[in-house]
């Protein structure tokens, strides 16, 4: 099952998360200090950057890349946050500034937007009420670093809407044209496509910027997962929904991004693709052959139990050894998926859970684990993030989508149209606050 996912769909329409992109420099108001001394006393508690003013520790910098890491499905040692302390770093930058001008303009997240966000969290993970608080702690991770990642990403959505709200005006005749587009190539095969945008502000930072992007390559192909990467990196409006940009024609994209897509299988990655404001990466989801059969699509529906044996972070072999002994008891002793769920439910009720999972929100290596077991068999042991896992397939059904419902409606045609032209004023507002910001980067 995939990892714990972080703020993902907050807002349909828009949210940026924590992008990573490096940060323009003005030359006359941005500075970027030496790295200072290294601290004598209690080195979390120092400073990491100023950012107009404002700190930011090193422990805000440790808590959010314990964060990242546990989403990305990446093991937590030293070498891999090291790896990571630049672009968190960033990350936190931006975040600052985004809050700082929320405040600005009297733009705030209230209480029940945050508890709302959170929720949607918990359920996304098949946790229940406050399990998510519990899961933090146990992973050493502060929750204040979540709720201010949620709180950015909430109030940086309504500041673009307002600033949008001045210069965007979406037509009926453009959204006529893209409905007779959408017409005009009904029935042509489409690609599922994921992707992770990292903006160049300034021709200076092509080099560097690649260097994320081949960076983050490394670690999807080392077992990251692309969405959770997608959701702490990309500069995209996609990266609300880990970077799915749904179902795709060919004429849809950029030439140089179809060549790629056309180039790649389900589950393949595309190197970094230097396009437009920056590199793309793309990753190929699914392909289907259209609007072939009246506009019916089968969905593929998996109800299923998973159990996991949890580890701490930076479990042992041994520890690792054991996890793998218990989870193949749990297997063993289970005969079908009320079986499992008892005996998970009793030894670890915290990491035990069963429910649907549509296969186009899964990775295709998952996909393939499913589609290889029957009714009541269990998977082999799987290791996550946070332990050892078994996952048994209850039921799997084949839905077909309604006639016609491949044709989105204007208001659908709309809101895509809207979120492009808000992802470029997201991208416009960062640049300049970015540009006018005083940054003093110690660590």
């Amino acid at each position: 099952m995939p990892a714990l996912r972080f703020p993902s769909a907050l807002l349909l329409t828009f949210a940026i998360l924590c992008s990573a992109v490096p940060m323009a420099r003005s030359a006359h108001r941005t500075a970027v200090q030496p790295p200072a001394a290294a601290p004598q006393e209690v080195p979390e508690m120092s400073i990491a950057a100023v950012v107009n003013d404002e700190v930011i520790s090193v422990y805000d910098l440790q808590s959010r890349e314990r964060m990242v890491l546990m989403s990305s499905n990446v093991p937590d040692t030293p070498d891999a946050r090291k790896k990571l302390d630049t672009e968190v770093l960033r990350s936190l930058v931006d975040e600052r500034l985004e809050l700082q001008e929320a405040k600005k303009q009297n733009v705030v997240a209230t209480d029940d937007e945050i508890n709302s966000a959170l929720a949607k969290i918990e359920k996304q993970n098949n946790m229940q009420p406050g399990q998510l608080s519990e899961f933090l702690k146990s992973h050493g991770i502060d929750r204040n670093s979540l709720i201010n990642q949620v709180k950015a990403s909430i109030v940086w959505a309504k500041l673009v809407r307002r600033k949008a709200a001045e210069t965007v005006e979406i037509s009926d005749d453009e959204v006529d044209a893209a409905i007779k587009r959408i017409k005009d190539h009904a029935g042509e095969p489409q690609s599922r496509i994921a992707e992770i945008f990292l903006a160049v502000d300034n021709p200076t930072q092509d080099a560097e910027v690649r260097a994320l992007a081949e960076k983050l390559t490394e670690e999807m192909r080392q077992g990251a997962r692309f969405s959770a990467i997608a959701q702490q990196y990309s500069q995209s409006a996609t990266a609300a929904v880990g970077g799915d940009l749904g179902w795709l024609r060919s004429d849809q994209l950029p030439p140089d991004l179809a060549t790629a897509v056309a180039g790649l299988k389900p589950g393949e990655l595309s190197p970094p693709i230097r396009s437009g404001g920056g590199y793309y990466l793309l990753l190929v989801l699914d392909r289907r052959n259209g609007d072939v059969g009246g506009g019916q699509q089968a969905d593929t529906i998996y109800d299923v139990v998973q159990v996991v044996a949890p580890l701490p972070p930076n479990a042992n072999d041994a520890m690792k050894r054991a996890a793998a002994a218990e989870v193949m008891g749990m297997r063993q002793a289970a005969k079908n998926c009320a079986d499992l769920l008892k005996i998970g439910k009793e030894k670890a009720p915290q990491f035990a859970s069963e429910g649907n999972v549509d296969a186009n929100n899964i990775t295709p290596q998952m996909r393939q684990i499913l589609d290889k077991l029957s009714p009541n068999q269990a998977s082999e042991p799987i290791l996550q993030r946070n332990g050892i896992g078994v996952i048994m397939l209850c039921s799997k059904q084949t839905q077909q989508a309604q006639k016609g419902s491949s044709t989105p409606t204007r208001d659908e045609v709309f809101d895509s149209l809207l979120r492009e032209k808000l992802d470029t004023v997201s991208r416009q507002y960062l640049r300049d606050l970015r540009r006018a910001a005083f940054v003093d980067v110690r660590v």
